[in-house]
């Protein structure tokens, strides 16, 4: 009898502590599930008159690129600020515009500067992996300030999402065409957004469209970026937000292959929404494809139910609008129009 009771007695205290710490460790993950929802990064202090900018170019050379470089100095002094040109900007080191230190060092230069209030890329291309590792990001993150770009500077706005700062997905300086009333919405909302006007669009609606409203931080940007940073820690993580991609110059097949590379890692398991921008010059392979892009991208994506929005002019085309990076939106899609609110 009494090691019977015992028996019973050890049973039920074995019971309670399972339930216990299994009511603890459910806890604890609904926590971190919560923080990782609730992480709000630091927004950069908004520009005003008198602000200074700084020109870098921590990816591809700007061989014969002066005149699109003074254009951007131009048009910030038309919009009461300033602007600095670094150092090695114009250097060449084959591909790049100037060796990893130089380009590291002049957008190291920057990031630590309190008198700089924003840093605009130059151009993308390819180059700023390369020197993510030598950047010290502490005095930025003391001070931050807003970093702009997009395509290759993908790799740099992942790295400053992972430190806790916003950035912004908009137009470089090689991206002013000599009659800029050619892209005047993309510099608008670039200068507005630079200077805290409210942001939100209103976008074309499309058959593809994948119908739902959601809100969270918008991450992302070019897709081939995206990918090369999985597995590394600039990797994004996606839990509870909504991502943006666009691309350039890919073969379908290829597009396919870097999304279900992301899905087999688990990138969209907690993913709220996706926006897709501009799928600009796409490459002809000898077996075709079969579909279009937008169908390729919803076959992708078909195991998720969060909403997809096709048709963001943002990307590798003249109209490409400014993107606020780690920012909250409010994402509603429909066929016959979606809506992107920034908070």
């Amino acid at each position: 009898m009494y090691i019977y009771i015992m028996s019973k007695n050890l049973l039920i205290l074995s019971l309670f502590c399972v339930v216990f710490f299994f009511g603890i460790e459910k806890s604890a993950s609904q926590n971190i599930a919560n923080e990782k929802q609730n992480n709000t990064l630091k927004q950069p202090p908004y520009l005003k008159t008198g602000d200074t900018v700084a020109i870098v170019a921590p990816s591809g050379i700007l061989k014969n690129r002066t005149d699109e470089v003074q254009q951007a100095q131009a048009l910030l002094k038309r919009w009461g600020l300033h602007s600095v040109v670094g150092k090695h900007v114009f250097s060449e080191a084959d591909h790049f515009a100037g060796t990893d230190d130089e380009r590291c060092e002049d957008l190291q230069n920057a990031l630590d500067n309190p008198k700089i209030s924003a840093i605009w890329c130059a151009r993308g291309g390819y180059g700023t992996v390369r020197i993510l590792d030598k950047l010290d990001y502490s005095k930025f993150k003391q001070n931050p300030k807003w970093l702009i770009g997009y395509s290759d500077i993908t790799a740099l706005q992942n790295q400053i999402h992972n430190e806790g700062v916003e950035s912004l997905h908009a137009i470089m300086c090689v991206s002013l065409p000599k009659d800029e009333s050619e892209i005047e919405a993309s510099i608008s909302t670039l200068k507005n957004t630079l200077f805290g006007n409210p942001l939100s669009y209103t976008l074309k609606g499309s058959s593809y469209n994948k119908t739902g409203t959601t809100s969270g931080q918008l991450v992302g940007g070019n897709l081939t970026m995206l990918h090369t940073m999985l597995g590394s820690k600039t990797s994004i993580d996606t839990f509870g937000k909504i991502l943006f991609i666009e691309e350039i110059g890919e073969y379908k097949y290829h597009i396919d292959r870097m999304l279900q590379s992301l899905k087999r890692a688990g990138y969209f398991d907690n993913c709220k929404g996706v926006i897709v921008g501009d799928m600009t010059k796409l490459r002809t392979n000898t077996t075709l494809w079969g579909t279009s892009v937008e169908q390729l991208i919803l076959d992708a994506l078909a195991d998720y139910d969060f909403p997809i929005a096709f048709n963001m002019p943002a990307g590798h085309e003249k109209d490409n609008r400014a993107l606020i990076l780690g920012r909250t939106v409010k994402l509603t899609v429909d066929s016959k129009q979606s809506s992107v609110v920034f908070k």
